[in-house]
């Protein structure tokens, strides 16, 4: 519901754009501008706000509601979402497909079902409990207040749901700027979340964001003064910016990750796997397989049996039209370059097309044999572009796997029957996620173990957020009482 002053702030802008058009260009981008704020409003209510100030201000009412409910009214809410976005989910990621234009709907739909089964709710708050000799001690998780969360377009509704069923079993509120490509698909998944939580007899508005989101109020929502936390998913600027600010900030940003083969290896499983991983939703997921760095005595086979799970080889001249397509820049040796936009998260038979190879829809991933300062390993192309570089053993697999993932330390993985190679590639990576002998996806829960996340906060140390990852943790002592045994 809208105040009257949030009613009038409406209208005085609608009126404002509208004598803009008037006065000026009733056919240029004024009109455009003014139709698209006309049909923004259109959007205002359950949980959508005119302004981040509005938005927070909702936001700050609802946390104050959701504290006086208690636990058990947050888990009633939890599961009223999961069930809505069983129901919504496969929607939802038709819509994101549609919006944003990259990605591939049935792997979006995958992404829904996995944040909605597997992000933890209200059990991950346990209480801890000490006794002893000199009494009792307990630790409980409490909550900070209005989360402010920053999200990308290349998982726009399954972060949203992620990162609303840990905000809200943490007891907190959330505001989102979500980003300005995904605006559509997000707010109707932010309305759904309202209706259910109020459904299932939760506040209103405990979840909110604008319709409209723009950089500018992305740094409004950081710097409010209202935003306890700020939970921030994007790339190196949009964490620059959050980290600038003095609040507390969980910031997931970005990531290169690099899949090791080993002589030990199991290469026909690796070859599969990579190809899953690394094509999994076109290749936007930051923990997606980057780079794949092989040992010489194997790597024939590795790529022959990612040929036969999906992938098509690059000869040598078509790598040349592909750089000249998908980059706007090549890097010097050793370092990044530039990405052409326009084919991020694009399926591996278009990019195909355009260099003029004709390739079978089902195919899922482009392969490049390169030496290891080809801009292609060192950079994070969110494609399926999969450069494979020959190394001559383990140790030097391992130490371009350190470079060039550029102590992002997000994510890696190895294909390895070596226990001891494991381990010394999992202790020099340090990364959030590591995976041995699985496609990188595993790392997040899809066939293997452990709870979801989509925010894995690998700058700012909080590796894969969950309900206490929004919490402060608080301790309360009792001397010499409470002990009974």
């Amino acid at each position: 519901m809208l105040t009257d002053g949030e009613i009038q702030g409406v209208i005085d802008r609608v009126r404002g754009r509208v004598a803009a058009v008037e006065g000026r260009d009733r056919t240029g981008p004024a009109l455009a501008a003014a139709d698209e704020l006309a049909a923004s409003q259109a959007k205002l209510g359950d949980g959508i706000h005119p302004t981040i100030d509005a938005a927070v201000a909702a936001a700050r009412r609802a946390f104050l509601a959701h504290g006086d409910k208690g636990l058990d009214s947050r888990r009633v809410i939890v599961n009223a979402i999961r069930e809505a976005m069983h129901r919504e989910g496969e929607r939802l990621a038709y819509m994101a497909r549609e919006e944003t234009g990259i990605g591939r709907a049935e792997d979006k739909v995958v992404k829904n079902r996995l944040v909605t089964t597997r992000t933890p709710g209200p059990e991950d708050l346990e209480p801890q409990a000490v006794t002893g000799d000199e009494g009792m001690m307990v630790t409980e998780y409490a909550p900070y207040g209005v989360i402010g969360s920053i999200t990308p377009t290349t998982n726009p509704t399954s972060t949203i749901i992620n990162n609303s069923i840990a905000i809200v079993s943490a007891g907190n509120a959330a505001t989102f700027n979500v980003h300005p490509s995904a605006k559509d698909v997000s707010v109707e998944t932010i309305q759904v979340l309202n209706r259910t939580i109020v459904a299932a007899g939760g506040p209103p508005d405990l979840v909110t964001a604008i319709p409209m989101p723009t950089l500018d109020t992305a740094r409004e929502l950081m710097n409010h003064p209202d935003i306890a936390v700020l939970l921030v998913t994007g790339g190196p600027a949009v964490v620059r910016e959050a980290l600038r600010t003095p609040k507390k900030s969980i910031t997931a940003g970005p990531g290169n990750p690099p899949a090791v083969v080993d002589q030990t290896a199991d290469v026909e499983q690796a070859g599969r796997d990579i190809v899953r991983g690394g094509s999994f939703d076109n290749n936007l997921i930051c923990t997606d397989e980057k780079t794949t760095i092989v040992v010489d005595t194997v790597a024939d086979r590795l790529v022959n049996a990612m040929i036969n799970a999906g992938a098509y080889r690059l000869k040598e001249h078509e790598l040349k039209r592909l750089e000249r397509v998908i980059f706007k820049e090549l890097g010097p040796p050793d370092r990044p370059g530039a990405i052409n936009p326009a084919w991020i998260g694009q399926d591996a038979s278009n990019i195909l097309a355009e260099i003029g190879v004709q390739a079978d829809p089902a195919v899922r991933m482009i392969v490049a044999e390169v030496p290891r300062s080809h801009s292609l390993v060192w950079t994070e192309q969110m494609m399926p572009v999969m450069p494979v570089v020959r190394v001559n053993d383990l140790d030097a697999a391992i130490s371009l796997a350190v470079a060039s993932e550029h102590g992002f330390r997000h994510t890696a993985s190895i294909h390895s029957t070596n226990v001891d190679a494991i381990t010394r590639m999992a202790r020099a990576m340090n990364c959030s996620i590591f995976v041995a002998n699985g496609p990188n996806f595993a790392g997040l829960g899809e066939n293997g173990e452990g709870f979801t996340s989509f925010s894995i906060a690998s700058p700012t140390g909080e590796g894969l957020t969950r309900p206490r990852t929004f919490s402060r943790v608080r301790r309360v002592t009792v001397v010499g009482s409470l002990r009974i045994v």
